[in-house]
């Protein structure tokens, strides 16, 4: 019985999409679903108005910590994470990302991949290109367990047209 059990187990959890932050390199998606979202929608290459270049530090802060965008501006944001952990830039409402930084510290191997977040390993560079169609104050943070909670975040503010 115990083994039927054992066997049901490990069957569930192959079966079970797998939701982790580990170390190991996060492979970009080759097809980029865009979903509107409060802060925008996923951006195109070639609508890239303006690049920003945030660092990510293992002093838990990103460089520069507030950005300020227009109304429809499609930009690319370029990281480099000159730390020797892994972070990452996740996208959202403040409400959001601090659910979501709560099922971190609950759950700190989950593993996702949506075209608002990048994982950056350390020494490595990643980019986000964003469309932010709706105005608003937003935010950007690594919800690495701890990492939130230690002050990694920053502001956005789209300023409408």
């Amino acid at each position: 019985m115990k083994t039927l059990a054992l066997i049901i187990g490990a069957a569930l959890l192959a079966a079970t999409p797998a939701w982790a932050h580990g170390d190991k390199p996060h492979a970009p998606s080759r097809v980029v679903i865009k979903e509107q979202k409060d802060w925008g929608i996923a951006g195109e290459a070639r609508q890239v108005t303006r690049t920003i270049t945030l660092t990510m530090t293992d002093d838990m802060r990103f460089t520069p910590d507030r950005i300020e965008v227009r109304q429809g501006e499609t930009v690319r944001l370029r990281l480099r994470n000159t730390g020797k952990l892994l972070h990452e830039l996740v996208l959202g409402t403040p409400k959001e990302l601090m659910a979501h930084a709560e099922q971190m510290l609950k759950h700190p191997g989950m593993e996702h991949e949506e075209p608002y977040m990048a994982h950056v390993q350390p020494g490595q560079r990643g980019e986000i290109i964003w469309t932010f169609n709706r105005a608003g104050l937003f935010e950007f943070a690594c919800l690495i367990a701890g990492h939130f909670q230690a002050g990694m975040k920053g502001t956005i503010t789209v300023r409408p047209n």
